[in-house]
């Protein structure tokens, strides 16, 4: 019960808040004639309503309470995982997919190793916490990489640049997750390979992948047949409404999850077989529209809650840290992808874009919050300001460069 007039509920001021930074977010690159990077924008907005306005409600401290952005980045990350494998329109080649394929098994463990090292030398983290910074870090992101990936379905125009970026993304998010894993068993058990290194081959790094890819395969088979075939008089596509997506997204995520495979993995490849199912069908641009909404508004509130983390993470920062952040930017990832796509079908500009547009984001939180709630590292405050400030420049820096690249994108196209 209220004790006078002006009391004010913390979490009525956290609503406000995060709907007039939403909106803030949105309208003010409009006004100025600009190209801010909305995702930065939240962030900042974020920071400064924690910093100055009256009555935000207690910071949820990741550091204490890491299931909680586990699972919200959880929520947001199956949604994206799908919308991003029902926009692909065209998979057909096996080279169309040999850049993502070199991304993935050259360009992601050079990076988690490079990270891994400035972690453990040069910041002077745990070799454990380091890998775990090296995975966390890893994964691409999109979301905060959407408007450089291909467009909604039966868009069509799929340069091969917005194809890499898109299929990088839609797997490595899985991909990053065996890594997690060894720095988890490194961190609790030690150097003694001997006593965890086989199970980790042959669970985490082979097990777990083999079931979400199988899993997401067959699950998204047969929700294109309930939604394109059956019944063939009354298909949910005639009528059904895009929530249908949501449906298919929790069925999939929950089940590969129950036998032990990588989620993600599975979300991605059933968004990805689903829209096999009438591939030309005008439903998937309901899923896909239900599947983004959804994505968006989830993704805008949680960065709006990670910059309110930045003041106080800020302390846990210091030039080392920062040199590992913007080293992963402007080195680690442009240096790794670059030696993987040698040998590809890409001309020198293609290859300079795809090296550069490695955007962290929600992947990288979701793998720190969970590997907290595993084992308890001694540079957990160090690993949770480091990533939200890496993400946090790279959306600055990436969001202010991308439409430059989408200039050269569309000019090749044109």
């Amino acid at each position: 019960m209220k004790e006078g007039l002006f009391d004010y509920d913390p979490y009525h001021v956290l609503m406000a808040v995060a709907g007039g930074s939403l909106l803030l977010a949105y309208w003010l690159p409009r006004l100025i004639h600009g190209n801010a990077p909305v995702p930065a924008l939240l962030m900042v907005f974020g920071a400064v309503a924690y910093s100055l306005i009256p009555g935000m409600p207690a910071l949820l401290d990741p550091t204490t309470t890491p299931h909680t952005w586990e699972w919200v980045s959880e929520l947001v990350l199956i949604v994206v995982l799908f919308a991003t494998g029902l926009r692909i329109d065209d998979v057909a080649g096996y080279r169309r997919w040999i850049p993502t394929v070199s991304l993935l098994l050259i360009a992601m463990p050079l990076t988690i190793g490079a990270v891994a090292l400035l972690g453990w030398g040069l910041a002077g983290m745990t070799i454990g916490g380091a890998i775990l910074l090296g995975a966390a870090l890893a994964p691409t992101d999109p979301v905060l990489a959407g408007n450089l990936q291909v467009g909604p379905p039966l868009e069509g125009g799929e340069h091969p640049v917005r194809f890499t970026l898109t299929s990088e993304a839609g797997l490595n998010d899985g991909l990053a997750f065996p890594f997690v894993y060894l720095g988890l068993f490194v961190a609790a058990e030690g150097g003694n390979v001997s006593t965890w290194l086989s199970e980790w081959i042959l669970r985490d790094l082979g097990y777990r992948v083999v079931l979400g890819v199988a899993g997401g395969v067959i699950i998204g088979w047969v929700l294109g047949k309930i939604l394109f075939a059956i019944p063939s008089w009354n298909t949910l596509a005639r009528t059904g409404p895009g929530v249908v997506a949501l449906a298919g997204v929790l069925l999939c995520y929950g089940l590969v999850e129950l036998v032990e495979g990588y989620g993600f993995l599975g979300v991605f490849l059933a968004g990805l077989v689903c829209r096999r199912a009438e591939q030309r069908h005008e439903f998937h641009r309901r899923l896909h529209a239900f599947s983004e909404s959804v994505e968006n508004a989830l993704t805008a509130i949680l960065l709006i809650l990670l910059g309110g983390t930045l003041p106080f993470l800020w302390p846990a920062l210091d030039w080392r840290h920062s040199l590992i952040g913007f080293g992963l930017i402007f080195a680690i990832r442009p240096i790794a992808a670059g030696m993987s796509l040698i040998g590809t079908d890409f001309r020198l500009r293609e290859k300079l874009m795809v090296a550069f547009f490695g955007v962290r984001g929600i992947g990288s939180i979701y793998y720190l919050g969970y590997a907290s709630t595993q084992v308890e590292f001694l540079n957990e405050t160090q690993l949770w300001a480091l990533v939200a400030f890496t993400i946090f420049a790279s959306t600055v820096i990436h969001g202010l460069a991308s439409p430059f690249a989408l200039e050269k994108i569309s000019k090749a196209t044109d």
